[in-house]
């Protein structure tokens, strides 16, 4: 047991000291055994059962168990006991349903199909099969399955549960003309959430060749697969569908077919549809806002949510949570403290837990910490997500350690950080440094069963390698049992960060010949340990695939590429790559004067930076003082430098530095002093 744990606990070295700062506390269960005592008397070892695998007797079934104080025992009449099960169905409290249910079959009182139907709907919502399946061997017992609405509710729930198999095998025994079967497996199959795009599209195409006559419920269903799938093409097929049937003008099929647009990245042709449609509710607006905000498109959320107010369509809570957060990233505070006086107006929203966590996430964002914390601490019912987004404001504001405190805060006022909360806090313990913590968050998240969770697992191993241990960071990679795209690129970046480019090249080779297609990112890592290992096959392989795939619109990915055969010393490569790229910003220019620099094409250099139609930014011009540094151009790297407040660049202490060690070299002293006097009050 001890080889057990110690291997799911990788091995961490024990840590004799109590630290004062504790992000995690791990109190001992009340239960647990006190620790044993300095004498040595011991006695001789009781073999009992484990008390998990004692046989108990069964409980005899009683009326107690069946109506609980909640319900009367009067109410054996079987019109209020069907009424009490809805109820508790209603409620989603299928234990109480199926309790009553068991009660009733025992004692012979037939069900009837509008009563199975309430339990099965909360078996939907809650997506319990185990459950689910106890109320079809309840509806057996009745002898109702062959009754076709119990058996299209069943199809619904199977499929929306996972077991596309059982629900097969029902939905064999429904007859073909009626659409309702049809449209509950494709419901289910849409709710299950597993991208079961491919079935979807099996099962809409025998419907169509069965001559099964779909109405709206089945085109939504249909249209909401594809555009999960990102499925262009069929989803335009579909569209002509429902102009030929008459259905188009439906206002739901309308607003379906706006979010399949958007996510498919086709905004005209979303705005088209927005605009053929004569009387437009909060729906049809909350569809556009969503599809602008999914496109990362904030102006014209911004713009379409004035253009509501103005025809008199009044913001709903959806709506408020799709654009405070576009305010955030536009930093529009103004514009957020209007949308917060509209909430405290409207009462109802401003006790929203969603609406909340949005507006201290806006107001972090916007950098306003105060306003962020009142809004924190006005709400009543804060949870888990209001916690992570402080706690992420905080991050992102620079109050790090404040960031740390916030996980042992949530903890005292009874909340449990969750899988998302982790993600949060990982990378602020990475910056910090603060191994121990990382260790602590690391330790509660094997003791809550998040480690097999991707984004914690990628979070900590970016973490261990910051803090300069890259064997955790391995041993995390290689006791992954799924990985992405993500993970590689994580593990690459641990071996980059730590110096370690071979064993980060053995990552790559191992990415490549798995399942897993480097996205960008990676593809910026890998041309980046080609260049510096000056490995020139590999970096025109990953070019190939660049070109492939489409990457030269990237800016890092072009700026990368640039890097890489600036290394290999082939600038007439370098100036191939930056001409081909359509828009160049500051990176890609970045990147070539680097490349010239490399290369010992100092003036160049110099007369590229001259030429720059892009704003420069803070590396452009640590770049470009490097080089005259090299180069020994005073006079230009006094002329470059001057010209840091015309772009609103504030030289930082790098650039300070690269000046008085170019002017020390050149004998101007007297300029490196007043230099270096300058940099001292930063």
């Amino acid at each position: 047991m001890e080889n057990s744990v110690s291997s799911l606990s990788l091995c961490f070295p024990p840590n004799p000291k109590t630290h004062i700062f504790q992000a995690f506390s791990f109190r001992p269960s009340p239960r647990s055994p006190p620790p044993p005592s300095k004498t040595h008397h011991t006695k001789p070892p009781r073999f009992t059962t484990p008390r998990k695998h004692r046989t108990k007797k069964p409980k005899p079934f009683t009326e107690k168990d069946a109506f609980p104080s909640s319900l009367p025992l009067h109410n054996k009449n079987p019109i209020f006991i069907f009424k009490d099960i809805k109820r508790f169905a209603r409620q989603n409290k299928l234990k109480e349903a199926l309790t009553i249910l068991d009660y009733v079959d025992q004692r012979g009182i037939p069900v009837d199909a509008t009563t199975f139907s309430s339990v099965v709907a909360a078996c939907i919502r809650a997506k319990s099969l185990p459950q689910g399946r106890e109320v079809h061997t309840h509806i057996r017992i009745n002898g109702l399955e062959n009754n076709s609405f119990l058996r299209t509710k069943l199809v619904h729930m199977y499929t929306a549960c996972g077991s596309l198999e059982d629900a097969q095998k029902l939905f064999d025994g429904l007859p073909c003309e009626s659409v309702y079967p049809w449209n509950a497996l494709l419901r289910g199959t849409v709710v299950s959430g597993k991208r079961q795009y491919i079935d979807v599209l099996k099962t809409y195409t025998e419907m169509r060749a069965l001559g099964v006559e779909l109405n709206v419920y089945s085109f939504s269903n249909v249209i909401k697969s594809f555009a999960g799938a990102r499925a262009f093409s069929q989803g335009l097929k579909t569209h002509g569908l429902l102009i030929k049937n008459g259905l188009v003008d439906n206002y739901i099929l309308r607003t379906s077919l706006i979010d399949m647009y958007f996510k498919c990245g086709k905004v005209r042709l979303a705005c088209r549809v927005f605009e053929e449609i004569p009387e437009r509710d909060v729906v049809v607006w909350g569809a556009m806002l969503a599809g602008f905000a999914h496109n990362r498109l904030q102006r014209e959320v911004l713009e379409y949510v004035r253009w509501m107010v103005e025809e008199g369509v009044k913001p709903n809570s959806v709506v408020m949570t799709i654009v405070i957060p576009v305010i955030g990233e536009v930093c529009a505070r103004r514009l957020g403290q209007e949308f917060h006086a509209y909430v405290v107006k409207t009462k109802s929203y401003s006790k929203l837990v969603p609406v909340q966590s949005s507006l201290i996430d806006m107001y972090c964002k916007c950098g306003d910490m105060i306003s962020a914390r009142r809004v924190f601490y006005g709400s009543k019912e804060r949870n888990v997500v209001c916690w992570t987004a402080l706690m992420s404001g905080y991050a992102a504001n620079g109050k790090l350690e404040q960031a740390l405190r916030s996980t042992i805060w949530m903890q005292q006022e009874g909340f449990r950080p969750d899988v998302v909360t982790l993600a949060t806090v990982l990378p602020v313990c990475a910056q910090l440094r603060a191994l121990e913590q990382g260790k602590q968050i690391h330790a509660y998240a094997l003791k809550h069963w998040f480690l097999p969770n991707v984004s914690v697992a990628s979070s900590l191993m970016t973490m261990y390698s910051k803090c300069g241990v890259v064997e955790y960071s391995r041993r995390l990679f290689d006791n992954m049992e799924q990985r992405n795209v993500i993970s590689w690129t994580a593990m690459i970046d641990s071996y980059i960060e730590n110096g370690y480019l071979c064993e980060a090249l053995g990552v790559i080779r191992s990415m490549q010949l798995s399942k897993h297609r480097p996205d960008s990112v990676a593809i910026g890592r890998m041309l980046s340990v080609c260049g510096e290992r000056k490995l020139v096959k590999l970096g025109k392989e990953i070019h190939g695939q660049i070109l492939k795939r489409d990457f030269t619109s990237v800016h890092f990915v072009s700026a990368e590429l640039i890097n890489m055969y600036g290394f290999f010393g082939d600038i007439n490569k370098a100036n191939l790559v930056f001409n081909a790229v359509p828009v160049k910003g500051s990176m890609t220019w970045t990147a070539l004067i680097r490349a010239y620099g490399y290369n010992e094409l100092y003036q160049d250099a110099v007369n590229l930076f001259d030429q720059m139609r892009y704003s420069p930014n803070h590396f452009t011009f640590e770049a470009i003082l490097s080089i005259c540094d090299k180069a020994g151009f005073v006079d230009d790297a006094c002329r470059i430098f001057n010209s840091m407040p015309r772009y609103k660049i504030e030289a930082s202490k790098e650039h300070f530095a690269i000046m008085v060690r170019l002017l020390t070299h050149n004998g101007q002293l007297e300029k490196a002093q007043r230099f270096e006097q300058m940099s001292s009050f930063l």
